[in-house]
């Protein structure tokens, strides 16, 4: 039977490197969760080994046709193959449980794919995926790191992040301009955070918007405050690590000057 290959669009660099896929699959836990979702399994490489993990419950979701078609002909085992596109995917339809995400994410939505994963933080327990180096770096930056930014943050806030390995450009098919990387978020022990969550978000991209000032003058280009006296505002935002961000986040919340 004639296979329909997938068309390489969608600002995606489809992985052929078996040895890669190997990894990023043998890198998922599989604790604490019995599904796993793939991201935007194109070729299908990486589908291959995650289906020989033998999850409970393993999923995959194609917004291309060509490639959608490509994967149940090329996978009849694999049941569940979405049509559809996480980012507009309604998780709590799909999910009842807790599950991993995982795959080779297209590098023009992968900041979009992150922040729909911290919408549903509560259910999305591990994360297990390429991405652009850069972008990879950048997550698992600690505080005081030139790449520790507004991302770095607000995914450290919920998941545990580790920096796994580097991906060379011959790789993939078209190969990519930029090297990529391999990170694994998982989930940690704050349900909630010890401050107005919302207003933390805030405060954080206030901070690294202008992460050249200090926070000081970062913040009170967005927020009217009473007083400057907090002693972190002298600081720049890269100085502060998450729990220093959720101190500022109350101080702010008690010292915001609200419109009239």
């Amino acid at each position: 039977m004639h296979r329909i290959r997938p068309k390489k669009n969608l600002g995606q660099h489809f992985l052929k490197d078996k040895a890669i896929a190997s990894r990023i699959a043998s890198s998922l836990t599989g604790d604490g969760y019995n599904t796993v979702l793939e991201i935007g399994p194109g070729s299908g490489v990486l589908t291959s080994f995650l289906f020989q993990r033998n999850f409970p419950d393993f999923r995959a979701i194609e917004i291309d046709n060509e490639s959608y078609y490509y994967l149940k002909q090329t996978f009849p085992g694999l049941k569940k193959i979405i049509r559809g596109d996480f980012l507009t995917m309604d998780i709590d339809s799909f999910f009842n449980e807790p599950f991993a995400v995982t795959g080779n994410f297209p590098y023009n939505i992968s900041s979009q794919i992150l922040f729909k994963i911290l919408d549903h933080r509560d259910k999305i327990t591990e994360i297990c995926g390429m991405l652009q180096k850069e972008v990879a770096e950048r997550i698992c930056a600690p505080p005081g790191s030139r790449t520790y930014g507004i991302m770095s943050v607000l995914l450290q806030a919920y998941y545990t992040a580790e920096y796994l390995f580097t991906v060379e450009e011959e790789a993939f098919i078209p190969p990519p301009k930029v090297k990529s990387g391999v990170i694994r978020l998982r989930r940690n022990t704050a349900e909630i955070l010890d401050c107005d969550e919302k207003l933390f978000t805030r405060v954080v991209k206030a901070g690294f918007n202008q992460r050249r000032k200090t926070l000081r003058n970062s913040l009170k280009a967005v927020f009217r405050l009473r007083n400057e006296n907090h002693p972190d505002l002298v600081l720049r935002p890269e100085q502060l690590s998450v729990s220093r961000f959720i101190e500022l986040t109350r101080w702010v919340e008690e010292n915001m000057i609200l419109s009239e």
